[in-house]
């Protein structure tokens, strides 16, 4: 986080703010550093509040001079703060030390970005700040897949499950009723409903499951734009196309109708290849044994013409 003059911490994990108030004390910032969550909060609540006068002052001197330690005690001093807020994220099962921290960022930018001349307590100028950072961890964390990308979206994450009057299935009025509050599309509302209701999938089966076919890799992959199904693809529709055509073409003319006749020809009602060996041999005035050679010589005749074509 880059400042004039200087940069308020290194990094969230890094940087260093006293404990006391006159800075006797050093405390990490990121929750682990003491050792435990337990030791973390109990340290922040003892670090003193700042008087409204002592907070202009500090954040004075940060913005004249780049003072890096009146910006340390600036963000030490709401500390607990944060964890406070951290609880009442609590419930999206991720981890309270990392929405703590997550806060601290926030509490950071907002220290950053304060203007003391403006009558506002840094406490409710941050608050924002910090709910920003944890709303962004938790979108980003708490699905494999990302629930909520756009303004509506988001609102609707972290409101539509308090706002619910039971764990079935909204109807028409209580979606409408939703919209409006959050002024949000009732389609919106629907459609987060769904999301929030499901869960993720592996794409892939696990090692220990047997049944690999009802994993979604089984019915989502699309086959058809492999290069050896393009191919195949290809080569049978040139065959069932050209490729007839030309193997007909060495075909004489009795062997060409006889092969129509029986697998190519369709009648009024659709039907390909209706006529028999017993009608072809009356036409041609040869027996049906006759007829029946002639074909079998004629697709033989074809086969290789197709093979060589192929």
């Amino acid at each position: 986080m880059k400042l004039k003059g200087g940069t308020l911490m290194a990094s969230a994990t890094k940087a260093l703010v006293p404990v006391s108030a006159n800075g006797a004390g050093m405390l990490a910032l990121h929750p682990g550093s003491l050792g435990n969550l337990d030791a973390y909060i109990t340290a922040v609540n003892r670090v003193p509040l700042l008087t409204a006068e002592e907070e202009v002052s500090l954040a004075r001197r940060f913005r004249a001079d780049a003072d890096l330690e009146a910006a340390g005690r600036l963000v030490m001093s709401h500390l607990r703060l944060v964890v406070s807020v951290a609880r009442n994220y609590l419930g999206y099962g991720l981890p309270h030390a990392d929405l703590i921290q997550e806060g601290n960022i926030g509490l950071m930018k907002a220290v950053k970005r304060f203007d003391p001349d403006r009558g506002v307590r840094l406490v409710s100028f941050a608050l924002h700040w910090i709910k920003a950072e944890m709303h962004e961890y938790i979108l980003r964390n708490w699905r494999l897949v990302k629930v909520a990308t756009t303004k509506a979206q988001r609102k609707l994450f972290f409101n539509l499950r308090s706002m619910k009057s039971g764990l079935g299935t909204l109807s028409k009025d209580e979606v409408d009723s939703m919209a409006a509050a959050l002024d949000v599309r009732p389609q919106d509302v629907v459609e987060m409903e769904t999301r929030l209701s499901g869960g993720d999938i592996a794409l892939e089966a696990r090692p220990d499951e047997t049944e690999e076919e009802f994993a979604p890799i089984a019915y989502l992959a699309d086959s058809s734009s492999e290069p050896t199904e393009v191919l195949a693809r290809r080569s049978r529709d040139e065959l069932q196309g050209g490729g007839i055509r030309r193997a007909l073409d060495v075909l004489d003319a009795r062997s060409r109708r006889i092969v129509e006749a029986r697998w190519l020809d369709e009648d009024a009602d659709g039907n390909v290849g209706t006529a028999t060996l017993h009608d072809l041999a009356k036409e041609f005035g040869v027996s049906a044994e006759r007829i029946r050679q002639i074909e079998a010589k004629a697709l033989e005749k074809m086969r290789t013409a197709m093979a060589d074509a192929a």
